[in-house]
């Protein structure tokens, strides 16, 4: 057996002669007092954190905590992600909409006329965000959004923390050269640690887009919904944008790596101030400046 609940152990438990007799409300109420749910499970992913790793999560979390004190200076922080592969549905029928004593109901059964790559980014000082959709998910179209419309289009400041992770169109040689041709603004790009994206803030504006703007639709065309992404984009601007509450910190992270030394042989070798504090290329930081959580 791989799943296990109480009625199940219940029954292992007379198979095994463990107790002639005993009822699954009692094996419940054990389970309970011990805190133990064998019926919940969840999935994790693994951060080797090495010297490289570390290094690399504390220049992100540098740059959100100084976000505002950048712009002051004339340099943006700006992370970047995609959805690659979202399909277009059309209901087969059309929705039934809700009424008084009865939810909104759909046609399970739909229409599928493609699929969307959606590349979003947003500024963190302030949550602002903008969307593009991409004909492919690759390094040729991944590029052409960023030049000159996005990243060019940022003209009045001097420079660019862009943050990302490490997908295969965002690591590609092509990508670094065109990044790091870039002089007004110039481009130093964060990437996040490998299985670490969750350090990229623009996985949360993903969530909170698609929860407002893409949950629930219905396309007739792949047209209507490339035309519905653009035109939703600048509405979440209006209503919903707002700069993260940002709580992961260093110092946090520091504390983080102090309890986990036995998956942070590194940090556990090194002082945490050599371990996790470099800050990024090109900027000196006064000894005085202090930093602001998101």
């Amino acid at each position: 057996m791989t799943h296990w609940s109480a009625r199940s152990l219940q029954l292992a438990i007379q198979q095994l002669e463990i107790a002639p007799t005993i009822h699954y409300t009692t094996i419940a109420e054990i389970l309970r007092r011990a805190t133990l749910q064998p019926h919940r499970w969840r999935y994790w992913k693994t951060t080797v954190w090495n010297r490289d790793a570390i290094q690399r999560a504390a220049k992100v979390l540098w740059c959100y905590e100084r976000a505002d004190w950048l712009r002051e200076r004339g340099i943006l922080v700006i992370c970047v992600d995609e959805k690659p592969g979202l399909q277009v549905l059309e209901r087969a029928q059309p929705m039934r909409r809700m009424i008084p004593g009865h939810i909104e109901q759909q046609e399970f059964e739909y229409i599928r006329h493609g699929t969307v790559n959606l590349l979003v980014g947003m500024t963190v000082h302030d949550g602002r965000m903008w969307a593009e959709c991409l004909p492919k998910n690759d390094g040729e179209h991944f590029r052409s959004a960023l030049q000159p419309r996005r990243v060019g289009g940022f003209g009045a400041y001097k420079g660019i923390y862009l943050v990302m992770d490490n997908g295969a169109s965002h690591i590609a040689a092509a990508t670094k050269a065109c990044l790091q041709a870039q002089t007004r603004p110039w481009v130093r790009v964060c990437y996040t640690p490998a299985h670490a994206s969750w350090l990229d803030q623009a996985e949360l504006l993903l969530g909170a887009f698609s929860e407002r703007y893409l949950k629930r639709g219905s396309w007739d065309s792949h047209q209507a919904m490339l035309d519905h992404v653009m035109a939703s984009w600048s509405e979440y601007n209006e209503l919903f944008a707002h700069p993260f509450q940002w709580s992961w910190t260093r110092p946090r992270f520091r504390e983080w790596l102090a309890r986990k030394k036995d998956r942070c042989p590194v940090a556990a070798s090194e002082p945490p101030s050599q371990a996790v504090t470099p800050p990024p290329m090109g900027l000196q930081i006064p000894c005085n400046t202090s930093a602001t959580a998101h």
